[in-house]
C-alpha cells in the first residue's frame, strides 16, 4: 500500500496537479479581491447595496427570532460567478489567445532553443542509453 501511494506522488499528473491548484488558489484571491475592491464598490455606488442580498427580505415566523429569507442572493450569487468569469477572460483568455495569436503570425518570438549546454547532455544521454541497450528516450 505504501509502495502504491509512493508511485502515485511520484508521477507528474499528481505533482501537475498540485501545482495547477495551488496556481489557481493563488489566481483566485487576485480575482476575489478584483471584485471586492472595484466591481462590488461599483455596484454599491449604483444600487446602493455592494450586493443584492438585501434589497428584498422577507421576514417569516412569529414565535421567537423570525427568519429572513433573502431570495435575491441567489441573483448575488450569480453575478459574483459572471463577473469571476469575465475577470478570467479579460485577464487570462484574452492574453493567452493574443500572445498564441503573435506566434503564429511571427510577431513574438518563439521559445529559444535549448542551450548548447543541454543539447550536448542530451546527445551524452542518448548515446548512453543507446550502449546500455534501452534504446532512445522519449523526448518530454
Amino acid at each position: 500500500m505504501v509502495t502504491g501511494f509512493k508511485e502515485f506522488v511520484s508521477r507528474g499528473n499528481a505533482v501537475d496537479l498540485a501545482v495547477g491548484l495551488v496556481i489557481g488558489v493563488a489566481f483566485g484571491q487576485i480575482v476575489t479581491a478584483l471584485v471586492d475592491n472595484v466591481i462590488n464598490p461599483l455596484v454599491a455606488g449604483l444600487f446602493g447595496e455592494p450586493n443584492f442580498d438585501r434589497l428584498w427580505v422577507i421576514t417569516v415566523g412569529g414565535a421567537g427570532e423570525p427568519a429572513q429569507m433573502l431570495p435575491l442572493s441567489v441573483l448575488t450569487a450569480l453575478t459574483n460567478f459572471l463577473l469571476v468569469a469575465l475577470a478570467v477572460y479579460l485577464f487570462v483568455v484574452v492574453p493567452m489567445n493574443k500572445l498564441a495569436e503573435r506566434r503564429k503570425s511571427g510577431e513574438a518570438e518563439a521559445p529559444a532553443a535549448p542551450a548548447e549546454d543541454v543539447l550536448v547532455l542530451t546527445e551524452i544521454r542518448d548515446l548512453l542509453a543507446a550502449q546500455s541497450g534501452r534504446g532512445t528516450p522519449s523526448q518530454s
